[in-house]
């Protein structure tokens, strides 16, 4: 390894001051001085000052009054995290096995290594809980600027360099259009982002035989904090190791080649070992989550890839490649810049190159994504793509600013870039008027750098044929001032004006940063306008939000029954306001909870991933809600105000959250409508189902006076109306959303129901649509329940006891969707597999037994943990052998040194 390189490897590690001196105890300003830490500090200072400018002129909160809230934000991460929040101080009902706020109970662990094992969303205990929108905003900055160090401090890992010239390009990674467009909305993505450069300093190491321990460990926390992404990083982490292993000076010959990818290969594989407790849990969990719809990868238009190198542009339909001009444009160069050895030439260009075009073809999407093309995202990889750009932008600039004839050949290509980009839709108004100012002061910088040039050693200035002589000599360079006598080139500047020419190079990394930052600031800016305008939003929590959390603290009584706090701006809103709510939206949502959700007529969103409450009495009676807050908006809901409701609550009788159904199950109506469904799963008759004649757009029944109508279209998108009574909206759109069930009214003392629809599109309606539910027939069958359940309940964190009238036969149900890994036994019976009762978890019982055990385990721990025991004694074995083998060696040089005496 060239002793430059060697250098900077031990500054990374933390083991040598600037310039290869120790720095020693009591030296601070020599450590920060240190390009292996001042690089990695400025593009972490530098990115965290440019994500809250792009932020504070969006007008976003937490600078600005309007919602960052768009989509996934407001209804899966936020919430998300404040749950998380809870849930780490101990204020929820449920534990990491099972989240008894959601979906009826739903598995949380997979829940927590998919969106929430992130170290950073650690940092949410240290903000109040009405300041969680503020706490997600940090936890998104920290990801990005920590994005920025490593990818600086990758850099001056892979070439010794100017430190400002790393921290800009650390800063253009961590501030590219994927993190705008893509990372920041969908936060659990960003670490990613950090995990690639380190991913790739993992590579370094074992290329150079270093951090054998600390390698597995890096890779394990990248996995265990986000495996999706991680997976992707890794795979760019493999193409970066590759070209090192190829083109760089130290490592040569094919034994020495191998010897690094295998203990690379090895690093990697200890470190997903130690991660597959939870990895494990969450890939059963997503083969187990309900499916969406398939989806064929259609690649984007050419026109549209080159336009999203260029800044304030957005769009989910293809890649976002912005990087700042001034680091495409350095990209740029290395093609043609002679004063970089051409087979680092080659090696990077093939690198981009390739990769650019595997975002194009659909055998490489599959590979990128792990075999399964995205619903929404395609391409979710591009951050990998962004990051080798930055690395080809550093070694073509790392020894100095290139030459004219790069400088032009990549300025013409950057020029060709931008022209052809022109017809794409992509192209904002904002974004030519940025390219053209960033490529200006991008040539400021370049020529005040050139001549700045001119007052520098030879050395300084002059190419090398070899890249390790090209380190030593810039190492040596960049870490001391011109010297006295210095040759007669450097004595080109007349003696007078020769301290302005030292101010050159300043000036050019001012109007470099001035370049980068100001066309960051415009692309985020930009891109967070265009999605409010563009997508789903949520409005900011509020008052809203407050006055139902506060209305369902007081009546929460789990578990002795649910409260419901009904409909919130947002989604997953028990996790937002609490009480225990089928609203639950997660990429882990079972499908057995969906499916069976769906059979009794509640909605969803999302393609089935987002069940939605249904306010319903029959199904309050089966899943035991006690309590329902329902809550209005005061006045219309708009993205630059705090939403207000007024806000009520109704608590009436319901069975136990343990009921019993008998041996000799009642005749109810057959078919498989809601309806039916729903009647089958109470186990009795409830709803008169009329048969209804329709003429053009009117439905026309009968059915007994005063029982209540209810309309079942879950792809009918319009509205309903029955005479006398107000207009019901029903918003079904397959497969993404399915309207639930709904009220319109009372019938009235005719006993005739005539219903007028009007629809927008197509009108789609099941068989049977109309039930009148006869409200004497539930009380009935509320009362039975009731005295046959469970007398008492008691609920822990992923457990469920229940004690019963004595003799009870049948089937015991726990209202809760049957997910695998639910596990049951009656009286002192040892635990097994829960059956099903109308996809509810239920126990049989013989009369014997008067209680009855349910314990949720996710699947997959088990394996998981056993995984991870291996690979755990894998590393100690690795650490073991090191030490060893460090042991041997200073043995070795012992023996081998002078003062030795021979016995």
């Amino acid at each position: 390894m060239a002793p430059a390189a060697e250098t900077v490897l031990d500054e990374v590690d933390g083991e040598e001051g600037a310039g290869g001196a120790p720095a020693g105890p009591g030296s601070p300003g020599r450590f920060l001085r240190s390009p292996a830490v001042a690089g990695p500090l400025a593009a972490a200072l530098l990115t965290g000052v440019l994500l809250c400018l792009a932020t504070r002129f969006s007008r976003s909160y937490p600078f600005g009054p309007v919602t960052r809230n768009i989509v996934d934000l407001g209804q899966q991460y936020l919430p998300f995290h404040a749950y998380w929040r809870s849930f780490l101080l101990g204020e929820t009902h449920g534990d990491a096995f099972l989240n008894w706020n959601s979906g009826f109970g739903s598995p949380f662990l997979g829940d927590i290594g998919t969106y929430l094992s992130s170290p950073f969303d650690l940092l949410v205990v240290l903000f109040p809980a009405d300041r969680i929108e503020l706490a997600l905003y940090v936890v998104t900055a920290v990801k990005i600027t920590a994005a920025g160090a490593a990818a600086a401090l990758l850099l001056l890992r892979l070439r010794p360099g100017p430190w400002p010239v790393a921290a800009v390009l650390g800063t253009a990674y961590a501030l590219s259009g994927w993190t705008f467009n893509v990372g920041a909305p969908v936060p659990m993505w960003l670490d990613g982002l950090v995990a690639f450069p380190l991913l790739c300093l993992v590579g370094e190491w074992a290329r150079a035989g270093r951090r054998p321990v600390l390698g597995p460990l890096v890779v394990a926390l990248a996995w265990t904090a986000n495996f999706y992404t991680a997976y992707m990083a890794t795979v760019g982490a493999a193409v970066v190791l590759v070209v090192r292993l190829l083109t760089a000076e130290e490592t040569t010959g094919a034994r020495r080649r191998l010897a690094g990818a295998l203990r690379a290969a090895r690093s990697v594989l200890i470190g997903i070992g130690l991660a597959a407790p939870l990895v494990v849990v969450v890939f059963l969990a997503t083969r187990a989550a309900d499916p969406t719809p398939v989806t064929t990868f259609a690649p984007a238009a050419w026109t549209d890839v080159l336009a999203r190198f260029l800044p304030a542009t957005a769009s989910l339909a293809s890649p976002a490649l912005f990087i700042g001009t001034p680091a495409l444009a350095l990209a740029l160069t290395l093609p043609f810049n002679r004063a970089v050895a051409p087979r680092v030439r080659a090696g990077w260009s093939a690198a981009i190159v390739l990769v650019t075009l595997s975002l194009q073809w659909e055998p490489t999407h599959l590979l990128w994504h792990a075999g399964a093309s995205p619903n929404g995202i395609p391409y979710r990889q591009t951050f990998v793509l962004c990051g080798l750009s930055i690395v080809g932008a550093w070694f073509s600039a790392a020894r100095g600013v290139p030459r004219p004839a790069a400088l032009l050949a990549g300025g013409a290509l950057l020029g060709t870039l931008a022209w052809a980009a022109g017809s794409s839709a992509d192209i904002d108004s904002w974004t030519y008027p940025a390219f053209g100012v960033a490529a200006v002061l991008a040539l400021a910088a370049v020529l005040l750098a050139l001549l700045g040039d001119r007052g520098s050693p030879p050395d300084e200035r002059a190419g090398t044929a070899s890249d390790a002589s090209a380190d030593r000599v810039h190492a040596r360079s960049a870490t001391r001032e011109l010297p006295t006598g210095a040759p007669p080139a450097a004595r080109a500047w007349p003696t007078a004006i020769r301290p302005v020419a030292r101010v050159l190079p300043v000036l050019a990394v001012v109007l470099l940063v001035a370049a980068q930052a100001g066309e960051a600031v415009v692309t985020g800016k930009r891109i967070e306008e265009q999605q409010r305008a563009e997508v789903a939003w949520s409005p900011r929590i509020g008052p809203w939000h407050e006055a139902v959390a506060e209305e369902t603290a007081r009546a929460d009584s789990w578990p002795r029954h649910r409260t419901d706090p009904g409909e919130v701006p947002g989604g997953n809103d028990a996790l937002l306001v609490g009480g225990q709510s089928p609203e639950y939206y997660s990429s882990l949502t079972a499908e057995v909870t969906s499916r069976t959700l769906d059979g009794l007529g509640f909605g969803h969103y999302a393609k089935g991933r987002h069940p939605v409450t249904l306010d319903n009495p029959v199904t309050d009676a089966l899943f035991s809600i006690g309590t329902r807050i329902r809550s209005h908006p005061t006045g219309p809901v708009r993205q630059d105000a705090l939403p207000r409701a007024t806000v009520s609550v109704t608590t009436t009788p319901v069975p136990p959250l343990v009921t019993v159904r008998p041996p000799n199950r009642p005749a109810t109506h057959p078919g498989h409508s809601a309806f039916a469904r729903q009647e089958r799963l109470l186990g009795a008759e409830v709803y008169e189902l009329p048969a209804a004649s329709r003429a053009g757009r009117t439905l026309v029944a009968r059915c007994p006076a005063g029982s209540q109508v209810w309309f079942w279209a879950p792809e009918y998108r319009g509205g309903a109306t029955l005479a006398g009574e107000r207009t019901v909206d029903f918003e079904g759109k397959p497969p993404a959303v399915r309207a639930p069930l709904r009220a319109l009214g009372t019938v009235p003392g005719s006993g005739e129901v005539r219903i007028e629809l009007s629809p927008e599109g197509r009108t789609r309606l099941p068989r049977q649509s109309l039930g009148c539910l006869v409200r004497d027939r539930l009380d009935s069958a509320v009362r039975q329940l009731t005295a046959t359940g469970a007398t008492e309940v008691r609920a822990t964190g992923h457990t469920v006891t229940a004690v019963l009238p004595p003799g009870s036969t049948g089937t015991a149900v726990l209202a809760v969707p049957r997910v695998s890994g639910w596990r049951c036994a009656a009286g002192d019976a040892e635990l097994r597999p829960a059956r099903a009762h109308q996809g509810l978890v239920a126990v049989p019982l013989d009369g014997r037994a008067n209680t009855v055990t349910c314990s949720f385990r996710p699947p997959g721990l088990k394996l998981g943990g056993a995984v991870g025991l291996a690979a755990l004694l894998a590393l100690i074995a690795t650490a073991a052998f090191r030490g060893r083998r460090q042991e041997f060696t200073r043995s070795a040089r012992a023996d081998r040194s002078p003062g030795k005496v021979e016995g």
